[in-house]
């Protein structure tokens, strides 16, 4: 049964055709994964779907009665004040209340005896529908969700302003699941998740009895849970059957098979050209007159798209040899240390991989290695040699109302605007990209924009910080590739271990070092 339905959905963004008279259904309990490169337009269509963004054309009906529970990128929620457990507890409100009906009831009951019978039923059927919502598992449900995504590490008691981005999207996440409504929409779920909490995640959804439509460049994790593909790319959605696998295998022979059509439509169309300039003004014409007006009314195919091949690579300064940067007896924190104290050597050309659980200080250990936080005790000795370029995993800007472009001349401001915009087309940043607000720019393009400052740096030490978190599978790629041609130094912070396995030659676990 069709929980939702979509049609004639189109929509653009400035100059940019996101979709163009799109159709697609979600049925009851569905699985399906969204896919796309970044700023196709998949976080709008969660939004619009969600009533967030009307679209420009477009009719979105969902069943009534339905229940939708998203999660956004932002991750924002108006109860901040809370704890992470009274949040969490949000989920069951209405069941806390039927227990303190309940409970009420019974008081009156035992006070008001003329009336304890009408009391006495009240709390009786209060407690049928406890019983029948599993009231009495939930302290279980919710213990395990804590520990399935390890929000007994942040701290139960911790309020929701005091934390993190990527603790605050986790615990909204947990709350969502909770509720478990009619349908859930994810919007990158798995950002700031360790593995072990990934596959607790996955097994989660994959049991799901309900629906869910979920944004994700994590492909294994895409494997493990749907059974359906929405594709948004190049201005169309398209709707694919079976598992991630499956829709690569399927897009790829709907590809060629669109490519042998467009080529044989345009060696027809050549043919049928060459035959109306040879016949023209012959004795032929009047076939050749039939066939240019046959010609006027053929439908042609559009070229087929095909990604252009992203290439780029990082500047190197002098590396030299010896020693970069060097820890002694270092403690890193706010105002208690997080970690034990660290000795550590980064020699040039060395490529280093930092592991370890979402909050145990490796973003606080990368600051404090740039000198952007100051040690707690102990020392960072960066050499006279060291040239760092570093790649913040936060997507903030000092003025996020200024475009890519104005921050690029802000920052480079003897380039031509020719020069600038050919700098960020590097990184697949259009012009029409280039001039919009940075705060309207999707999680990738806003990480390209990243990405494309820290490829005007020289080093000879890469310091990045969740590099791959918003990036589509094109400009991973390409990361990758540069990276293993960079010549210096890296020190990366990374939770997909595919993407650093085959060349990185050192690791730094920071869970060892708590133990």
């Amino acid at each position: 049964m069709s929980i939702c339905n979509v049609a004639h959905l189109t929509h653009q963004f400035d100059e940019k055709i996101l979709y163009q008279g799109a159709e697609f259904e979600l049925f009851n309990g569905e699985h399906c994964g969204i896919v796309g490169p970044n700023g196709a337009g998949k976080s709008t269509l969660m939004k619009i779907l969600t009533g967030q963004i009307s679209p420009d054309q477009g009719d979105i009906r969902w069943q009534p009665g339905i229940t939708i529970g998203a999660l956004n990128q932002q991750a924002w929620t108006d109860q901040a004040e809370m704890t992470i457990l009274e949040f969490l507890k949000t989920a069951y409100q209405t069941l806390w209340q039927w227990e303190s009906q309940m409970n009420e009831a019974y008081l009156k009951a035992a006070v008001e005896m003329e009336n304890s019978e009408h009391w006495l039923k009240k709390a009786g059927r209060l407690q049928e529908q406890l019983n029948a919502a599993g009231f009495y598992e939930v302290e279980v449900i919710i213990e395990k969700t804590i520990t399935g995504l390890g929000l007994d590490q942040i701290g139960l008691d911790k309020p929701l302003c005091q934390l993190s981005g990527g603790q605050r999207a986790k615990v909204i996440l947990a709350q969502l699941l909770l509720k478990n409504p009619d349908v859930l929409l994810l919007d990158e779920p798995t950002n700031y998740l360790d593995h072990e909490h990934i596959v607790w995640l996955a097994e989660m959804l994959r049991l799901r009895t309900g629906a869910f439509l979920v944004i994700t460049h994590d492909f294994d994790f895409l494997q493990q849970i749907a059974a359906s593909i929405l594709n948004v790319e190049w201005g169309h959605i398209t709707k694919y059957y079976g598992s991630y696998d499956a829709f690569l295998r399927q897009k790829e022979h709907r590809q060629k098979e669109y490519r042998r059509q467009y080529e044989a439509q345009q060696e027809k169309i050549k043919k049928t050209e060459e035959y109306i300039r040879r016949n023209i003004a012959g004795v032929n014409t009047r076939i050749a007159q039939g066939r240019r007006k046959q010609l006027e009314r053929l439908e042609r195919l559009m070229p087929p798209d095909s990604p252009v091949p992203l290439h780029f690579d990082f500047p190197v300064a002098s590396i030299g040899q010896g020693i970069l940067l060097e820890t002694s007896e270092l403690s890193v924190g706010y105002e208690r240390p997080l970690l034990p104290e660290l000795d550590l050597k980064i020699q040039a050309g060395e490529k280093w991989v930092v592991t370890g659980f979402n909050g145990i200080g490796k973003t606080t250990l990368l600051k404090t290695l740039i000198g952007e936080l100051p040690p707690l005790q102990g020392s960072v000795c960066r050499f006279e040699t060291l040239r760092i370029t570093y790649f913040s995993q936060t997507l903030s800007w000092p003025d996020p109302k200024q475009s890519a472009l104005a921050l690029f001349s802000d920052c480079y401001p003897r380039k031509t605007l020719q020069e600038l915009r050919f700098l960020l087309a590097q990184c697949r940043i259009s012009h029409e990209l280039a001039t919009r607000p940075l705060d309207t720019l999707s999680g990738g393009e806003q990480a390209r924009v990243k990405l494309c400052l820290a490829l005007q740096q020289e080093s000879n030490l890469l310091i990045l910080d969740e590099p791959t978190q918003h990036l589509d599978e094109w400009v991973k790629k390409a990361l990758k590739e540069a990276l293993q041609r960079y010549s210096g130094a890296i020190l990366l912070v990374c939770h997909e271990a595919d993407f650093y396995a085959n060349w990185v030659e050192h690791q730094l676990s920071l869970r060892s070092l708590v133990r």
